[in-house]
């Protein structure tokens, strides 16, 4: 191959981009979507990528099977089949922690293999809640595994993970620029890394069974922290500093409050937690800021007894441990508190309770935020949100139901909810079922396939589709589409082969192949670490393609193995998996850095000899 590549413009244009996302990824300035829509942008302005091509990426195969994934993983969650697997766990278990630990694992990392990873790590909060409440389980030792064995299982398909969606249109563009006479790459079916990722997730169950289980357990007494999650009052009061205790006061003629918003009465002195307002014959539980209070008016609150009578006493305002008006509201069947997390693709990010209008929009009071082992209480309503911030919040179960429907936030607790079709079940497991069967027998292609399941689930009612429309994260998606043709400029403007050429020239005489192998898998999980996964393989295999032509090795499993090392960050919360565990299981980086960098390490060991045995 030839490596004396003069350095063009074009290269240098494509450097520059890649530098650029590299950047904004790491520093946060500019949103992900925004950054792809800045270099897609740039893409076509300087005709790097070809005017009917600069949207290619929005049709292409990759992004199709993101969406038909998601859609069909919702279609699941719609008839409530994980709320009928923590059931089955907890009886298969008989009360074994590690047999609990095992099976839970291993199925949400089976489960993985057709969904996509956030989505399954979002389904899986309120099942490890529910089993940690029942068995005495921390959420500690319960959700890393869950979360290790999420990222592993991702690798048993090739729509397990981002990574490996994008992987075959991307060596479908490395083909248009591979030298004269070379064997075209072969597209990856299905199950082709099937091999790969039953090793990634036997290996990852063995180190939480044999090491990783004992790391958190020392970890969790170090702390001393390892109160199980069952959100009970105690728990809540402990944690937060919330008491469980509701009052009702009725507002009298001589109280200051008269004429009040809401949201006035709750910046006076010593005011307790409010949470309903019943004014004449309207009767509100999270009632919005811009409601008025009135003579007669009895608001609901939460506080200790003591503090609550001093502020009734000081307001002129008629205490009552007797909830005779709002005891319906109320009812623990009906409403309280919960906890949420707010994911890394979530709208929230940035904007405060206040500027979402949490309680007039959604029905939603938020109590508290817990951020990085810190319980923010003062002006909780004006604190902008971040990305894996735990948020404590009181609620109808049903308003909290249909707000994490829009998949801004995650609920954590196991909080009382009706399976919305329950007599779908049987209908989506047998289209599930179908599904699979036609991909592995059919020639059809794999974006086909599924969306042939999402299909089946719409039409026989499983989803409807303005619910499938809800469950598709469009931020992903558009960063994804809009990031794809910084690949095929890699390949195109010959930057990738410059890259490896030159990387090839100054390695050591005689390297063998597979120190390459793991090179390039350590300096993809790195980048993976400051940029996200699917920048990470973007920019990365169109490198890989070009250095096995150079070296000798195989195209297709230099590909695969950055691919699959895109996925291999379980030790920072730049993962989105991990961000999404870490507040409610309270993991420091410390933490994550001790029990995720060695599985790491294993991950790479594994993973690179069972591909150079395939392929």
């Amino acid at each position: 191959m030839e490596t004396a590549l003069t350095l063009t413009n074009d290269m240098r244009l494509v450097l520059g981009l890649v530098g650029f996302t590299m950047a904004m990824f790491l520093f946060e300035r500019i949103r992900a979507d925004v950054v792809a829509l800045i270099v897609l942008v740039v893409l076509g302005a300087t005709g790097l990528i070809a005017p009917e091509e600069i949207f290619g990426g929005f049709s292409g195969n990759a992004v199709m099977s993101i969406i038909a994934t998601t859609i069909l993983g919702a279609g699941l969650e719609r008839t409530g089949a994980l709320n009928r697997l923590a059931s089955w766990l907890l009886r298969r278990a008989r009360g074994i922690e590690q047999r609990l630990l095992l099976m839970t694992t291993a199925i949400a990392g089976l489960n993985s293999s057709f969904m996509q990873n956030p989505s399954v790590m979002a389904l899986y909060l309120p099942v490890a809640s529910r089993l940690s409440a029942r068995t005495g389980l921390s959420l500690q030792r319960l959700l890393l595994p869950i979360a290790a064995a999420i990222v592993m299982g991702g690798a048993l398909t090739m729509v397990g993970n981002s990574p490996l969606i994008l992987l075959n249109d991307l060596l479908a563009s490395a083909n248009n620029n591979l030298p004269s006479g070379m064997a075209t790459i072969e597209p990856l079916r299905m199950f082709a890394p099937l091999p790969i990722g039953v090793a990634l997730l036997i290996a990852s169950l063995l180190y939480f069974r044999f090491f990783g289980d004992r790391k958190l357990v020392e970890e969790e007494r170090l702390v001393n922290n390892g109160v199980t999650p069952a959100r009970t009052e105690s728990y809540f009061a402990n944690t937060y500093g919330i008491e469980g205790d509701v009052f009702e006061l009725t507002v009298s003629a001589e109280s200051p409050l008269v004429g009040m918003t809401l949201g006035e009465a709750e910046t006076v002195h010593d005011a307790p937690l409010m949470l309903a307002l019943k004014t004449g014959e309207d009767t509100r539980l999270a009632p919005p800021a811009d409601m008025r209070i009135w003579v007669g008016s009895v608001l609901g609150v939460m506080g200790p007894r003591q503090q609550v009578a001093d502020f009734a006493q000081n307001q002129f305002m008629k205490m009552s441990s007797r909830l005779r008006h709002l005891g319906d509201l109320f009812n623990p069947a009906r409403a309280g508190i919960a906890e949420v997390v707010v994911p890394p693709n979530s709208r929230f990010i940035g904007k405060s309770a206040a500027e979402l209008r949490l309680r007039k929009q959604s029905g939603i009071s938020l109590l508290a935020i817990n951020r990085d082992k810190q319980v923010i209480r003062e002006n909780v309503r004006k604190q902008p949100l971040r990305a894996g911030d735990m948020l404590v919040v009181h609620s109808i179960w049903q308003d909290l139901a249909q707000a994490a429907e829009g998949r801004d936030f995650v609920p954590v607790t196991d909080f009382p909810k009706g399976e919305q079709r329950p007599h779908k079940f049987k209908i989506a497991m047998a289209i599930f079922a179908v599904t699979i069967v036609i991909a592995l027998t059919s020639k059809l292609s794999v974006p086909l396939t599924l969306m042939m399941g999402v299909a089946g689930m719409l039409v026989t009612g499983v989803l409807r589709m303005d619910e499938a429309y809800a469950s598709i994260s469009w931020k992903t998606v558009f960063m994804m589409a809009g990031l794809i043709p910084l690949g095929w400029a890699m390949d195109s403007s010959g930057t990738a082969a410059w890259v490896a050429g030159h990387t090839i020239d100054r390695l050591p005489q005689g390297i063998p192949v597979w120190v390459i192998e793991v090179a390039l898998a350590v300096l993809t999980t790195a980048f993976s670490l400051v940029i996200s996964h699917v920048g990470a393989t973007i920019v990365m295999v169109p490198i890989a393609v070009n250095l096995a032509l150079a070296a000798g090795g195989n195209p297709t499993a230099f590909a695969l193995i950055v691919a699959l090392s895109a996925s291999n960050n379980l030790m920072t919360a730049s993962n989105p998996v991990i961000s999404m565990v870490t507040g409610p299981a309270n993991y420091t980086p410390r933490e994550l850095w001790r029990v995720g960098a060695p599985l790491s390490l294993i991950y790479i060991a594994v993973m690179v000899p069972v591909i150079n045995l395939m392929f």
